[in-house]
């Protein structure tokens, strides 16, 4: 639907339901861009899953830590443009197992740049993993050349599981075990039978297989939601914008030509309308699959009835103040085989907050992702079982006691990108003319199921209301780095190949997962 400018009031009015980076993005642009923006979170904070927040006793606490990585192009753009400096330098990180530590990561970009992956290879510091192994994953290079980001692409490689494309490919196991379990069990929360094969190979893509520097990493200097979104949502409603906290989307009113004209919603006032020229839902699985279950409107079309098909995962986070200094070699840790089918991470808070940089305690915090078996575990078991995990990897904390903590349990609160899950996503542009989806599990050429494409599709949906209502300009997208020379080059021979197999039988000579 498109408005003409004579048709629409003074303001064309926008309503964004969900207040995370996908939906203040485009609330963000739209308010700058002359719209009167209503924001709608269901939550008390704004922020969505980065939200940060304050204990009865004054801590501040938030659904785990999120780091920014260096393709975080227009993230950075962002904060630069609200003036804030919420960042740490670039950190290193340490990956850790049961037997030990696993691997010292570099800071890449510091390095020689090499062809990717050949950098990781050469600068991260692997203590078990022999270099036969490493080399293995070297096949990969073609199917992440292969993996455009292409609808057909994408439709291809997410009939297989992860587990299924590293085996077909030639990965041996115990890289396979060692270190890219690990990564998907922290990057995608889930084992890689359980996982897309077109999920990892965004993910891998977009952090590692890309360009040499692209797994740095900076991590915010205190919560995001104290850090980012406060300002944030300050400068948002100076333009004029509204956030309302606890405000759950019920439905969608529509006209007689199928448009969406308002926005039904339930307050701790009771039911509220908000008139709408466009929508942008901009909420997670769980979020929209219960919107649609409330909504008759949304409810009336097979794309939205479709993403009841879709899972999500559960995060647990766990922060624990203690009675002394722990000395951690670095501040960011991934683990893996602690829990079978659980990946976590544990964070130096004292080394990234600057509100504990100069405290004389120790202030961790561990995040356990598809943590759906750890759940039920009363606090005290919870406590008890970070210490000793994370005495496995830091002595240091064999003789710390826990003075205070926070156990955060938060129930489908992450995307799972389950084989075949791509048909069930939404797209950016609905069957709803004025209605549009952002956020990280949206279908998408970006791969990356990050903070920095959640954000990133908040901006495409603005666009898409600008488009859609003829008023404003729209917002500019930092492009990703092309990719380098070699993958191109790789990508060039795939595709000779694969025609020439579709001409001649004779010819696929192409690995399995390729064709």
């Amino acid at each position: 639907m498109v408005h003409a400018a004579h048709e629409l009031a003074a303001k064309p009015k926008a309503v964004v339901v969900g207040a995370g980076w996908a939906g203040l993005g485009a609330a963000w642009h739209l308010a700058k861009s002359g719209y009167a923006v209503d924001v709608l979170e269901a939550g008390p904070h704004p922020g969505g899953l980065v939200a940060g927040w304050q204990t009865p006793g004054g801590r501040s606490v938030e659904v785990g830590i999120h780091g920014f990585w260096r393709p975080y192009f227009n993230i950075f753009a962002l904060v630069e443009d609200l003036g804030l400096d919420p960042f740490t330098p670039w950190t290193r990180s340490q990956q850790w197992s049961p037997e030990g530590l696993e691997v010292d990561a570099a800071i890449l970009q510091d390095q020689p740049r090499l062809p990717t992956p050949l950098g990781h290879f050469a600068y991260s510091r692997f203590l078990r993993l022999p270099l036969a192994d490493r080399l293995t994953a070297l096949p990969l290079v073609a199917a992440a050349a292969d993996f455009d980001g292409s609808p057909a692409a994408w439709r291809r490689y997410d009939r297989m599981s992860a587990r299924e494309l590293f085996q077909r490919m030639g990965v041996s196991e115990r890289l396979y075990r060692d270190a890219f379990e690990p990564m998907l069990l922290v990057g995608l929360f889930a084992p890689g039978e359980q996982c897309s094969a077109a999920a990892a190979l965004g993910m891998l893509k977009f952090f590692l297989l890309n360009h040499q520097a692209d797994f740095d990493v900076k991590w915010p200097r205190g919560t995001i939601g104290a850090s980012i979104m406060a300002p944030w949502v300050s400068r948002l409603e100076a333009r004029g914008g509204r956030v309302h906290a606890s405000h759950r989307m019920r439905d969608v009113r529509l006209d007689a030509s199928g448009a969406a004209t308002a926005v039904l919603a339930d307050s701790p006032d009771g039911a509220r309308e908000f008139v709408a020229d466009a929508v942008v839902l901009a909420v997670g699985i769980s979020g929209m699959q219960k919107i649609v279950g409330s909504s008759t409107a949304l409810a009336s079309r097979a794309e939205f009835r479709a993403v009841a098909n879709l899972g999500s995962l559960d995060v647990l986070a766990v922060r624990l103040w203690l009675d002394r200094r722990v000395a951690i070699p670095r501040p960011s840790n991934a683990c893996a085989g602690f829990d079978a089918g659980v990946g976590w991470t544990f964070f130096d808070l004292n080394a990234l907050h600057d509100e504990y940089r100069d405290e004389p305690f120790t202030v961790v915090e561990a995040d356990f992702y598809g943590a759906n078996a750890l759940m039920p575990l009363p606090d005290s078991k919870l406590v008890a079982k970070v210490l000793r995990d994370l005495a496995t990897c830091v002595p240091g904390f064999a003789v710390a006691t826990a003075l205070d903590h926070f156990v955060g349990r938060f129930p489908k609160a992450v995307t799972h990108f389950a084989p075949g899950s791509y048909d069930a996503f939404l797209r950016p542009c609905t069957s709803i003319g004025n209605i549009f989806a952002a956020g990280d599990w949206i279908a998408d050429t970006h791969g990356s199921f990050s903070q920095e494409k959640a954000y990133v599709m908040g901006l495409e949906a603005a666009n898409n209301v600008v488009a859609c209502c003829g008023i404003g300009e729209p917002a500019r997208i930092h492009p990703l780095e092309p990719e380098e020379g070699h993958m191109l080059a790789a990508r060039g021979i795939l595709r000779a190949a694969q025609r020439a197999a579709e001409l001649n039988p004779l010819a696929r000579l192409l690995p399995a997962a390729l064709t």
